[in-house]
């Protein structure tokens, strides 16, 4: 599965979440709905980029980064206070009982998105390696299973991957800006699969 496939299933995935769960939300879980909104639209906005449909724009990365960076780390988890489960959120109870994991996705993502933000003048990879898009850094394995959540993959040990999984912030900085946006995209996805609901 390349950047494309891994982006449209995470797209589809926040886009069913907020257009349900907004209705009838307050407080606390209409402010973390909103931050989900506001990642859609910032993807949504990028995708084009990152699949080499226009014109590389460095400054138009260095936003997405920074809308990652806005909504993710701390910003993210002081939205879920103990309590705020249930109907019209969509957050599962592992938000709660797994909450050292939940916070280090968090934390992950807004690495990932400070690092994008360095690495937003690296261009893409298929302009660096004349090849497909998603073809470098072992982009195949999403859903990042095992590069996100502390897996011992491969690709993490040539690349300096620490204990949590994950990568060295230089490291990750010197990557080209579709594969950290791949990376966030496995994030985010890990973290909607085990933590939030299905929608009916």
């Amino acid at each position: 599965m390349k950047t494309t496939n891994v982006t449209l299933v995470l797209l589809a995935s926040i886009t069913a979440g907020v257009a349900l769960a907004h209705s009838g939300a307050t407080g606390v879980v209409k402010e973390r709905m909103d931050g989900m909104a506001a990642m859609q639209k910032a993807v949504k906005a990028v995708t084009p980029i990152m699949r080499g449909q226009v014109e590389y724009d460095a400054d138009a990365v260095r936003s997405f980064a920074a809308a990652v960076e806005m909504h993710s780390g701390e910003a993210m988890t002081k939205l879920f206070p103990e309590g705020t489960g249930g109907k019209p959120s969509e957050a599962k109870d592992q938000v709660w009982s797994d909450w050292e994991e939940f916070e280090s996705l968090a934390m992950n993502l807004e690495t990932l998105g400070k690092t994008l933000s360095e690495a937003a003048n690296n261009g893409l990879a298929v302009q660096a390696s004349g090849g497909t898009s998603g073809s470098m850094m072992g982009t195949g394995n999403m859903m990042g299973s095992g590069t996100m959540m502390g897996g011992n993959s491969a690709m993490g040990g040539m690349m300096g991957q620490s204990s949590d999984g994950m990568m060295d912030a230089d490291m990750l900085a010197s990557m080209p800006a579709d594969m950290l946006f791949t990376r966030i995209s496995q994030t985010c996805s890990a973290c909607h699969s085990k933590y939030r609901l299905e929608s009916n």
